[in-house]
């Protein structure tokens, strides 16, 4: 049975937000929480944050157990690019692109 938790419109890149998503894959749920305390990187904060609503979705629709899931896949999907404009010298222009991610874990039981 997967239970799924998705954040959308997240404000990380997605290359960058990937590399930490992939740490966590195929980790029991304990295991992947450690991980994320201890990266330093912006992604793993906003990762914990979605692996803990999967927990609870786990937790309050199906009645589980926190030690029976495991990270099944950490996605990590490009979502629009919001595009700003910052000037520069001599009249021109350089296009600022600021990328968001769709990033989805899907737990499973052992």
């Amino acid at each position: 049975m997967e239970i799924k938790a998705t954040g959308k419109y997240i404000r990380v890149s997605p290359f960058k937000a990937h590399k930490v998503a992939s740490l966590i894959q195929g980790k029991s749920v304990d295991e992947a929480i450690n991980i994320l305390k201890l990266t330093t990187k912006k992604s793993s904060g906003i990762i914990d944050n979605i692996l803990q609503s999967a927990i609870a979705n786990a937790k309050n629709q199906y009645g589980l157990s926190q030690e029976s899931l495991f990270v099944k896949r950490a996605q990590v999907d490009k979502g629009p690019t919001m595009k700003r404009i910052k000037p520069r010298a001599r009249g021109r222009a350089d296009l600022m692109r600021r990328r968001t991610s769709h990033i989805t874990i899907v737990l499973d039981t052992r």
